[in-house]
């Protein structure tokens, strides 16, 4: 019988400590469940933050190194126009079919180049002047038949890619 006792006080001894901790570990995990689920959701609040922040700054790069390479084309466009102008020259003042003939075609080829880019001459011969697209170096009388405020001549071509003016038409303008 004191075997029997002494196991069942061994038996009783566990099931007691092991229902007190029951206990506790109920109100203890409710607590601590709020507190880690507080700390999870700022965490994750914390961590879309972060990821909004990333994707935003990507995409600013990726706009900015597009604008820094399209703004560097278009300078390096800039200094090779006055070819185009030199070769418009040279066929005004040629005399020589087979030589008018060559510029030509050296002048179509290079207008190709400058089409492939995207970039389009500027001609507002007779239409209205518009300080946007060109810039007024002359004035001249309007003749008969002519209002004023026109585009009389181009004396210089302007180029534009898009919506940018890349060089403004240099224009004579009736008044």
């Amino acid at each position: 019988m004191a075997e029997q006792n002494n196991q069942t006080e061994e038996k009783e001894i566990p099931e007691a400590e092991s229902e007190e901790p029951k206990a506790e570990e109920e109100l203890v995990p409710k607590s601590e469940l709020l507190k880690v689920q507080a700390e999870s959701d700022d965490f994750k609040r914390k961590w879309y933050n972060v990821t909004a922040e990333y994707e935003n700054y990507r995409k600013r790069t990726a706009s900015t190194k597009t604008s820094a390479y399209l703004d560097g084309k278009a300078d390096i466009l800039l200094k090779i126009l006055p070819v185009a102008d030199n070769l418009e020259r040279a066929l005004l003042s040629v005399k020589d079919d087979k030589t008018k003939e060559g510029i030509e075609m050296v002048l179509r080829n290079f207008l190709k180049v400058l089409e492939s880019e995207g970039i389009e001459p500027i001609d507002p011969v007779g239409e209205p002047f518009d300080p946007t697209y060109a810039e007024a170096i002359m004035a001249s009388p309007a003749e008969e038949g002519e209002e004023k405020g026109m585009v009389k001549t181009v004396c210089l071509k302007g180029y534009m890619r898009k919506d940018k003016v890349l060089r403004f038409a240099q224009v004579v303008v009736t008044q």
